[in-house]
């Protein structure tokens, strides 16, 4: 089994719509150790079929002619897959499906939201705790990959020392303890002060610290308040993904032009681009701007290029996903070819990466 050395680490948390994989490579860039991807539920990824896309060189998933995850080779090592579950055989069914492609698993224990709560995710299993062993059991001893689990602190703080006592006799490899309950709102303040006392029963694994923690910066005071082994960013990050530098934040502008490239590398899906691209601010003025009405008025990835003046760098990465499809037809393979091994992947890229760097020189 591949290991991962997750103490003194800064995590990207799992965002629904935001860690996709344009995100993760931008945080990544900006010094991201490791990153989650958003949360995805066990049925939609058991029978997703992989393929490999010449033209972005990307492994993507693809069931029912949806895509459910893709990954580039910029993230192999340092991506984990945050599952959302309620069956033990399930979850493994779903982890297999992915393994050969993520570094990880992780599983969803702290998602509020109805949907997952009614379906016996999330936050439900901070209650379920016999659930939730069977679950981390199956994994541990049968996914061969590093097995984390993520959290929500529950009312009684005697209750989560015992949940993460048991959590930790399952054989994971990490715990991220979100210090919120389940019924409170991002606007109220982290319960940092539990911290402590929770991750200090945890004997034999690091313990990250979650919520209200929006910048490198922020990393001392935390480490020191609370003793955290590793530290996880969310609304920091999605406000504005340099919050990994050590030197400080970025301006605005370069950080969105940063994360735009990535969409146009990977030719994102443009409804989710310009989702993020609303939600990358903490200025409170934001909605009332010329940008903001461009970016929600925009109908193609074309059209929000040229908000940020990158039309000709659209073009540019236009002109070579075209050019390695075409490469690709010459060779006989489809725009998505299915590729079940990760050699073949590898090849396949370093041979694409070959001949561009020919072509660049002659």
């Amino acid at each position: 089994m591949a290991t991962i050395d997750y103490n003194n680490k800064v995590f990207l948390a799992p965002m629904v719509r935001v860690g996709v994989l344009p995100f993760r490579l931008t945080a990544l860039q900006y010094g991201a150790d490791l990153v989650w991807t958003e949360e995805l539920v066990d049925k939609r990824v058991i029978g997703s079929v992989r393929k490999y896309n010449p033209a972005t060189q990307t492994i993507e998933y693809w069931k029912d002619n949806k895509l459910t995850f893709s990954t580039h080779e910029d993230e192999k090592g340092r991506v984990i897959f945050q599952l959302g579950t309620a069956d033990p055989d399930l979850a493994l069914k779903a982890a297999l499906t992915v393994k050969q492609d993520v570094a990880g698993i992780d599983v969803n224990c702290g998602c509020p939201k109805k949907f997952s709560i009614q379906g016996g995710m999330g936050a439900a299993l901070l209650t379920n705790p016999d659930t939730l062993k069977k679950i981390l059991t199956n994994l541990v001893d049968n996914v061969g990959l590093p097995v984390t689990c993520k959290i929500r602190l529950l009312d009684d703080k005697e209750k989560t020392i015992e949940l993460v006592k048991m959590i930790e006799s399952t054989g994971v490899k990490a715990i991220t303890i979100h210090c919120r309950t389940k019924e409170m709102r991002s606007s109220m303040p982290a319960k940092w002060e539990e911290f402590r006392d929770v991750a200090g029963a945890v004997k034999s694994i690091p313990v990250a610290i979650n919520g209200d923690v929006y910048s490198w910066q922020d990393i001392p005071r935390v480490k020191e308040m609370t003793g955290a082994h590793s530290v996880m960013i969310a609304r920091g990050a999605q406000f504005n993904p340099s919050a990994f530098r050590k030197e400080g934040l970025l301006p605005y502008d370069e950080v969105v032009r940063t994360y735009v490239k990535k969409c146009v590398d990977l030719d994102n899906i443009h409804q989710n681009t310009k989702y993020v691209l609303l939600t990358m601010t903490t200025d409170p003025k934001f909605t009332r701007t010329e940008t903001y009405r461009r970016i929600q008025q925009s109908k193609s990835a074309l059209a929000i290029c040229e908000i940020f003046g990158l039309e000709s760098y659209y073009h540019q990465v236009q002109a070579l996903h075209k050019a390695r499809l075409e490469e690709a037809s010459s060779a006989g393979e489809k725009r998505h070819l299915i590729v079940d091994n990760v050699a073949e992947h590898d090849n396949m890229i370093k041979k694409q990466k070959n001949n561009e760097a020919v072509a660049a020189s002659s």
